[in-house]
């Protein structure tokens, strides 16, 4: 069983990096068929279930899927110790099924599991409680497992872009750290360093609470007019947060995704009115 996790993680990292839509850090999608997009689902197995339903990649030859934040909380073990990795693992797999319709994007939690930098969510520092698993669960081959999940991770892609001018991340620089983030991550080979404080990675995916300014001249460097990010709470599921962002969340019983025809025009109002909630995905 150890074995097979080292090598389904590394299987599922040889698929992020052939991913046909890849360019760079960056899957690029065209201007045909539909994109279904989630945000945080750390552990929420059900709505993990509801979105891979409603995408239906089997049944839907031209839909593109976005997932991100698997990790990082959802059932625990006997002894209370995050088990998300389990869910991680089924996602692998069907990322494996399909290599180049199921995107999954980097996110802060992603970065703090690469860096072993504490991570903070409802009181807990999740990392470790999410190792503590892994090691009672994998024994003597903890170690092997933990390093190829790092390396899995470290090989998503940072973002989606779409023709149709949509941007889909983790999240934004901050205010603050703008004048230190370097947009060659787009581009370049990632490395851990570039996951720690105060590397770029780390600051794309760490940005809470962005200006107004800040997301029109994101949006000018990064040519596009509307941005759909995570990271950030959402007790419907969905808000605005920005004339031309939008924020979704999946980890709850509120939760929701948003499904895009890649061959129209989008303004936030817009993606937000085409939101599913999860509830009513059977």
């Amino acid at each position: 069983m150890n074995e097979n996790a080292i090598d389904l993680l590394a299987e599922g990292r040889e698929a992020n990096f052939r991913d046909e839509f890849r360019r760079g850090n960056v899957v690029t999608l065209g201007g045909e068929g539909t994109l279904v997009a989630a945000g945080d689902i750390h552990g929420h197995r059900r709505n993990l279930e509801r979105i891979l339903s409603f995408a239906d990649l089997a049944g839907n030859p031209d839909r593109h899927l976005i997932l991100q934040e698997i990790i990082h909380g959802g059932p625990r073990d006997a002894a209370g110790d995050c088990i998300s990795y389990q869910l991680l693992f089924d996602v692998i797999r069907c990322k494996i099924d399909f290599p180049d319709r199921l995107h999954l994007i980097m996110g802060n939690h992603d970065t703090a599991f690469i860096s072993d930098r504490p991570v903070m969510k409802d009181g807990q520092e999740m990392n470790r409680l999410f190792r503590q698993a892994i090691e009672r669960h994998f024994g003597g081959e903890n170690a092997g497992v933990i390093d190829a999940m790092r390396r899995f991770l470290l090989s998503q892609p940072l973002a989606v872009r779409t023709a149709n001018r949509i941007w889909f991340s983790h999240s934004l620089p901050s205010d603050n750290l703008l004048p230190k983030f370097d947009s060659g991550i787009f581009e370049r080979q990632l490395s851990r360093r570039d996951c720690e404080r105060p590397g770029s990675v780390y600051i794309l995916t760490w940005g809470r609470r962005h200006s107004r300014g800040l997301l029109e001249k994101m949006a000018a460097l990064l040519d596009v007019d509307v941005f759909v990010l995570g990271h950030q709470t959402a007790e419907t599921g969905c808000r605005s947060a920005g004339g031309n962002t939008v924020i979704i969340n999946a980890e709850h019983d509120h939760g929701c995704l948003v499904q895009i025809d890649l061959a129209a025009s989008y303004t936030a109002a817009k993606v937000i009115s085409s939101t599913v909630k999860l509830a009513s995905v059977p």
